[in-house]
């Protein structure tokens, strides 16, 4: 009674599994006994009971005595298709429920690597980040993981993988994340002090991923430096744009465009290769013009950009290893530059 009130009444898998093994080998047994020389070889009957139990019955096979015949209406067919059915349901219930629990934020993406994770949810600016990274139909194909701690659905079925969780500088919720193996984490919070919180947490959990965080303060970015120097972090310059366009009337065009992938020529990045020989930054910006009608602004040494030099002087060397700030209409793979000819 206990087996059947914590299986059988549930359709537990193993329920399914006990059901089904005893009506395949109860049939044929009573099929042996009935004589059936013709469907108890093993290769046959499997064949026969599967076509016959899912009310197929191609007609190949059919018993031919009385007890055989007895045995497939009374038990083989009727049991059939209860068992059948029963695991039909049950796969349904799984594959609905998996759907349900990764659309709730509940999966696991531990095991990904390589993709972006975006740690926090604002319903204005979230949707346009993730317009700007699709935007960019040329980018590397990355998968990003949606990170929040609000009660909802996935908001972008299917762009976006989806996990929730209580606290975003949780352990267990980055693991789901699969923060290590990121490339990619963008931290976008409701205040500083959360950005900052998990900032440091993904820090020490990770030592590949390019972190890039959003301030409102400029000294809990001084802060945050002191602890993660390799951390690139943003403040809000409205103030800056709203001054240079006063001073250079249309200003605020070329800002937009700069930033957005959805409007046309846009900033993007490319490194050097390794085998580069080097050239004087002027030699590489009538190459990329020539090549790629491509305008190149500035070099930095390092991927957070705290060495960058905008439009150096002619003679600035160019060397391998080194990240070129380039716009264009498109975004322009490494592989795509005749570095060669640069060099030439």
């Amino acid at each position: 009674m206990h087996f059947i009130n914590q299986h059988l009444l549930k359709l537990s898998w193993l329920a399914l599994l006990v059901l089904f093994m005893l009506l395949f080998f109860g049939s044929w047994l009573f099929m042996f006994l009935a004589g059936e020389s013709e469907l108890i070889t093993p290769e046959t009957w499997f064949y026969y009971f599967v076509t016959t139990a899912t009310t197929v019955g191609y007609g190949d096979y059919s018993p031919q005595t009385t007890g055989g015949r007895m045995t497939a209406s009374l038990l083989v067919m009727p049991g059939g298709v209860v068992v059948f059915a029963g695991i039909l349901g049950k796969l349904s219930s799984f594959f609905v429920e998996l759907w349900r629990k990764n659309m709730k934020g509940k999966g696991d993406y531990s095991a990904l690597s390589g993709h972006i994770v975006i740690l926090g949810w604002h319903p204005e600016q979230t949707p346009r980040m993730i317009r700007l990274i699709f935007g960019d139909t040329r980018r590397e194909d990355r998968k990003i993981v949606l990170c929040a701690t609000e009660e909802m659905d996935n908001p972008f079925p299917d762009q976006v993988l989806f996990i929730q969780g209580d606290s975003l500088s949780d352990d267990e919720l980055l693991s789901r994340a699969g923060v290590i193996y990121a490339d990619r984490v963008i931290i976008y919070r409701s205040t500083d002090d959360k950005t900052l919180t998990s900032c440091l947490t993904v820090a020490a959990l990770t030592e590949t991923a390019h972190i890039v965080a959003w301030f409102e303060q400029g000294h809990m970015v001084k802060l945050l430096k002191s602890h993660c120097p390799d951390v690139e972090c943003h403040t809000s310059i409205s103030m800056e744009m709203l001054v240079r366009s006063a001073q250079d009337p249309g200003s605020s065009r070329v800002q937009g465009q700069l930033l957005s992938t959805l409007i046309g020529p846009t900033q993007y990045s490319v490194r050097v290769p390794d085998d580069f020989k080097g050239v004087t930054f002027s030699r590489l910006l009538e190459c990329m013009k020539k090549q790629h009608e491509a305008i190149v602004l500035g070099i930095a040494e390092t991927a957070t950009g705290d060495d960058l030099v905008l439009n150096p002087v002619a003679e600035q060397p160019v060397k391998a290893g080194q990240l070129i700030y380039y716009m264009s209409a498109q975004r322009i793979l490494s592989e795509e530059v005749n570095w060669s000819e640069i060099q030439g």
